[in-house]
């Protein structure tokens, strides 16, 4: 069963979807705070993965990022990791108060950005009983080293100056710039490799697009994630768990082993062969499996 919510986060409404098992359920829920990807919404990879949870018995909470979605938040598009984490701790906030969850067994999924975004979460919030990924990102990392960590030094330069150049135009009333996440053609995303293109097929064609996912970034989003670190404080998530899923054909894994090496708390990094970064979002038989193994962790949770 899926029902619409809103709850606070810094002052802003966010928009959820908060899923429980259909039929009849007898007392609270063991419950897991699910986190979308980078300019997604919580009606794609964030609500396929609740939905799929749900039907294991969870109580599941998956949500719009303020600026984003259905969520408040001004300007449109903005990409502020400290606000990303704060969201998600308010999502836990939201769930211990609610009849269907236990407050003593919520834990939290991320998924690509999300990832990073709950392990930075996890770390400094112990309300959070165990912490798991599904091709985790740190949007940091990935934009000063790029999805496969081989991007130049002299890009994220680039969009600095450019986002510097757009503050000051902002200050002199010429509006918030923004800057497009995916090429405007099939034959460009192509052009950018197999993760852009599968990446540009899941978000602008008919596989998963959606009216309310996010399309541009403010520039003003590019200083914020250039200064953010989601593994930080890894060694404050001992002694809880982790689990992190990543995709054997995943140009992101590195992101994810990264994380993993850093954590001194029980941990299991969970490969699925075959799978791609963008694959273990929607690809049934990628993410039948993901679900189940992360059913089994929250379970003992």
């Amino acid at each position: 069963m899926k029902t619409h919510v809103t709850f606070p986060s810094a002052g802003l409404k966010i928009a959820g979807h908060l899923y429980t098992p259909d039929g009849d359920v007898t007392g609270p829920l063991p419950a897991v705070v699910v986190g979308h990807p980078g300019s997604g919404v919580k009606e794609q990879a964030a609500g396929e993965y609740a939905r799929r949870l749900a039907e294991h018995g969870f109580a599941t909470l998956a949500f719009d990022a303020a600026h984003q979605g259905e969520s408040e938040g001004e300007p449109r598009g903005l990409e502020d990791p400290a606000q990303r984490v704060e969201d998600l701790r308010a999502a836990v906030s939201f769930l211990a108060t609610r009849e269907e969850a236990d407050p003593d067994r919520i834990s939290a999924l991320g998924i690509c950005a999300s990832g990073g975004y709950a392990l930075a979460a996890a770390a400094t919030d112990p309300r959070i009983r165990a912490v798991a990924t599904v091709s985790a990102v740190d949007v940091a990392r990935q934009f000063r080293h790029g999805a496969d960590g081989g991007q130049d030094p002299a890009v994220l330069r680039g969009m600095l100056a450019a986002a510097a150049a757009a503050r000051t135009a902002e200050a002199r009333g010429e509006g918030v710039a923004t800057f497009p996440l995916f090429p405007a053609t099939e034959d460009e995303a192509r052009a950018g490799g197999p993760h852009a293109h599968e990446g540009w097929e899941y978000y602008r064609t008919a596989r998963a697009r959606h009216p309310r996912a996010a399309e541009e970034f403010t520039w003003n989003s590019v200083d914020r994630i250039a200064g953010f670190d989601a593994f930080h404080a890894l060694e404050l998530l001992a002694p809880r768990p982790l689990l992190m899923i990543v995709g054997r054909e995943a140009v992101t894994s590195w992101m994810s082993v990264a994380a993993f090496q850093r954590v001194t708390s029980p941990r299991e990094l969970f490969w699925i062969d075959g799978a791609t970064h963008v694959g273990l979002y929607d690809r049934d038989e990628h993410v039948t499996p993901a679900v189940a193994k992360l059913a089994a962790f929250f379970g003992e949770r």
